[in-house]
């Protein structure tokens, strides 16, 4: 039913799987070619597409294109112990209008999503996040947002839309099923203090580039209540991801971003995990296309790995931790599940146990608290519900 919108995997790449052990990942994915066609999508699967689309990545025209070397770096690869099944839907062509790419991708990422498809994008321009948040309309579901990137990509009211200024857009245009919006490894020099200000004035979680790197365990909680996920390859440093004309000196590692994608697989709700910026024509020696080819495998790792906690299990399942507040009157409730001993705590809204909300934390955290220290995701949590 998406023929029109997708073109198959190349035969050139299907030409140098040949090549590949069968026992890579090439031998174990579903792939829609063109003498085998569009693949059955039963529901469960994790789908990996490509989109060519530069129109609107400011400053890195031709990202998008020749995303094949990426699936040859992928197919290469060999996967771990896994279950799922995994298909390659090939790559949506670039519309007549960069509206057109839009309207392919929400139209295919909504019909997955309705079949609980878990979604690989691979693109193509920064800009592409906001047509996957569309996606989200038809589901009657609020959105929470990760972009780990250098940049908001706030932009100011009368922009159009670009790779720079999305994120403006998914905030103000309706219908709006944002609740949350949350960036890892911004760098106060590539964002005014107006856009800081603006972005902390709305609840928003940040985390600065030098917080994280310090220690990039501090991710795992708010990736783990992320419906999307973004990774934009500017906020990973030239040295490691040259294939992006916007690339800085400094920025993530290749590591750190791995841990991070597979932070992303292993939380029980992400549906949507996308990797956008890459310019082919940049790559030395593919070492770009390597990399994503990782972050896609770290990824598909962790969604293997998922414990279906909460929501998925009643919070009278976990263990519960009161923790009480002297200088605020008030306790903190805290829960770990014996499962895979991640924690959470809960957030009251103006004493209305019926607004009660779970929000994901870590042990450190807890300790924080029995100290006397109030988690600021606790906080900024408790300001947004209230």
């Amino acid at each position: 039913m998406f023929s029109n919108y997708l073109k198959p995997v190349s035969n050139v790449t299907l030409a140098h799987l040949v090549l590949q052990s069968n026992l890579s990942l090439g031998h174990n994915l579903i792939l829609h070619t063109k003498e085998s066609g569009f693949p059955k999508i039963e529901g469960g699967e994790i789908a990996i597409i490509a989109i060519d689309e530069d129109r609107n990545a400011l400053n890195n025209i031709g990202t998008g294109s020749n995303l094949e070397q990426v699936r040859k770096e992928f197919y290469q690869l060999y996967p771990g112990n896994w279950h799922r099944k995994m298909v390659d839907l090939g790559t949506i062509k670039k519309g007549n209008d960069v509206d057109d790419t839009y309207f392919a991708l929400k139209e295919i990422t909504t019909y997955l999503l309705k079949k609980n498809v878990i979604i690989v994008l691979l693109g193509g321009g920064n800009d592409l996040v906001y047509a996957n948040y569309r996606a989200y309309d038809d589901l009657e579901q609020i959105v929470n947002l990760v972009s780990v990137d250098n940049k908001f990509d706030l932009g100011a009211l009368d922009d159009d839309l670009s790779s720079e200024t999305y994120l403006h857009k998914i905030i103000m245009e309706k219908p709006n099923n944002l609740f949350s919006f949350s960036n890892i490894g911004y760098q106060t020099f590539f964002n005014s203090q107006d856009e800081i200000a603006l972005i902390k004035s709305l609840h928003f979680d940040v985390y600065r580039l030098g917080e994280i790197s310090q220690n990039i365990a501090l991710t795992e909680p708010v990736l783990r209540d992320a419906d999307i996920v973004s990774i934009d390859l500017g906020a990973i440093k030239y040295s490691e991801a040259k294939a992006n004309n916007n690339a800085s000196p400094n920025g993530l590692t290749g590591v750190d971003v791995c841990a991070i994608s597979r932070y992303a697989g292993l939380s029980d709700k992400v549906s949507s995990f996308g990797i956008y910026e890459y310019n082919s024509s940049l790559d030395t020696n593919h070492q770009t296309a390597k990399l994503m080819a990782q972050l896609v495998w770290y990824f598909i790792e962790g969604v293997n790995y998922r414990t279906n906690d909460y929501p998925f299990e009643s919070k009278e399942k976990y263990i519960k931790y009161i923790v009480p507040i002297a200088d605020e009157n008030r306790d903190i409730n805290f829960y770990k599940s014996p499962k895979s001993n991640r924690w959470w705590m809960e957030v009251s809204t103006n004493n209305n146990s019926t607004k009660n909300a779970l929000i994901p934390c870590s042990y450190q955290d807890y300790l924080d608290a029995c100290n006397q220290d109030i988690p600021n995701r606790w906080l900024t949590a408790f300001k947004k519900l209230n």
